[in-house]
């Protein structure tokens, strides 16, 4: 089955724990991934940022909703308990425990309307279909989209400028990814070549131990095969071994199979995945804001 949603575990956590046993979360989770019949790549499957498990994150917020409800407590870090309001809620025979229903308890309603403009407005409580995603899924869904949508309009603008300025705009990206050495050597390499399906040559590293030659076009369609074979000759041509293609437009399902099979090694950098290294590398993008998500320093608690 899929990865439940951080509400729909609420239940069955609080099920598991009605022993009134001290679990710690580490526990909890092998036992709920049981019940939910889990398999290993759904167990190990990651949130966007790649830094924690889905089903780990759901399942820790899943206790941090639980408790601050007060149906569970949390005796020491990274533990849980079920209390007397969790045994009672219990007696109840809920068919479903969610956010809808956590908020009959007024920490609850405490805990979610903390940093509200108005402490003393009343919040109504969402259906339980409305809230399908734990804080920090939602806020990486949003930062996703918004990426998604500064992609969209940068190579918007990238395929609007000149030849002249791509050209440039191709250095920078490489040097702001470590390649080329210093800017004016960058500069020089690309437009150097002259040669048939060859743009410019650029240092590898610093050293210019080795280097990287380059085909970077302004493409409005689709690049197939055939133009990136005349690439891969003018490079055996030179007995290079590695090339990158770099385009604004997309490559045919033909040349993106001939790029990952042949010698020498090409890698080739499509128009949505050039917007994409702009971003990460800061060319022709500025910061807007910044968000710090914090977590407890737990040494600083530490008494000696």
């Amino acid at each position: 089955m899929s990865i439940p949603d951080f509400q729909s575990i609420m239940l069955p956590m609080l099920k598991t724990a009605d022993n009134e046993k001290v679990y710690s979360l580490g526990d909890m989770r092998h036992i709920l991934a049981e019940k939910f019949g889990l398999t290993e790549d759904e167990r190990s499957a990651l949130l966007p940022s790649g830094r924690q498990p889905i089903f780990a994150n759901r399942v820790a917020w899943s206790k941090v909703y639980l408790c601050q409800a007060g149906l569970l407590a949390s005796p020491r870090r990274g533990f849980l308990q079920i209390t007397q309001r969790g045994l009672e809620v219990l007696q109840e025979k809920p068919q479903r425990i969610d956010v809808k229903f956590l908020y009959r308890f007024p920490e609850f309603v405490g805990f979610r309307t903390s940093g509200k403009k108005n402490h003393t407005e009343t919040i109504s409580p969402v259906s339980s279909n409305q809230e399908p995603e734990t804080p920090e899924e939602a806020l990486e869904a949003a930062y996703q989209s918004l990426r998604m949508a500064l992609a969209t309009e940068l190579l918007t603008y990238v395929k609007a400028a000149s030849s002249q300025f791509f050209e440039g705009l191709v250095v920078e990206l490489l040097i702001a990814m470590g390649y080329g050495g210093s800017r004016k050597e960058a500069g020089e390499a690309i437009g150097k070549s002259g040669d048939e399906g060859i743009d410019g040559i650029i240092n590898e590293d610093r050293l210019g131990l080795d280097v990287i030659y380059l085909q970077a076009k302004k493409w409005e369609g689709t690049v197939g095969r055939p133009e990136l074979q005349r690439f891969v000759g003018a490079l055996q041509g030179k007995h290079a071994r590695k090339g990158v293609f770099i385009t604004t437009g997309s490559f045919s399902s033909e040349a993106i199979s001939y790029a990952s099979q042949i010698d020498p090694k090409i890698v080739i950098i499509d128009g949505r995945h050039l917007a994409e290294f702009m971003i990460d590398f800061n060319v022709g993008v500025t910061t807007s804001a910044t968000y710090q998500l914090k977590c407890i320093d737990t040494d600083y608690f530490e008494e000696e």
